[in-house]
């Protein structure tokens, strides 16, 4: 039995979002949370909610015991980047990109 849950357009970059689940992938639940819920990075509290979302999902719709519940696949997407445009000098414009990304998240019992 497996669940899963997808975040998309998280205002955060591919890169610094893989440095995160890097370290939860293929842990059980408890542990993973215990990580997250210490690190100091912006991601680890989006990935730890995804993943608390994930839980209560696996629980409710698929009645599956949460002791026995271990990260099965999560991973990073690069998302769309927003587009916007810096004044520069002499009339001319600079374009930033602010990067998101894509958290799919899949929980089972095995």
């Amino acid at each position: 039995m497996e669940t899963s849950a997808t975040l998309r357009g998280v205002r955060l970059s591919a890169q610094k979002g893989r440095l995160i689940v890097d370290q939860i992938r293929g842990l059980r639940v408890e542990q993973a949370i215990k990580i997250l819920r210490f690190s100091p990075k912006k991601g680890a509290a989006i990935v730890l909610k995804l993943l608390e979302s994930v839980v209560a999902n696996a629980e409710h719709n698929d009645g599956a015991d949460i002791d026995e519940l271990k990260i099965n696949k999560i991973f990073i997407g690069q998302g769309t980047s927003l587009k916007r445009m810096r004044p520069r000098a002499k009339g001319r414009g600079n374009r930033i990109s602010k990067p998101t990304c894509n958290i799919f998240v899949t929980v089972g019992d095995r």
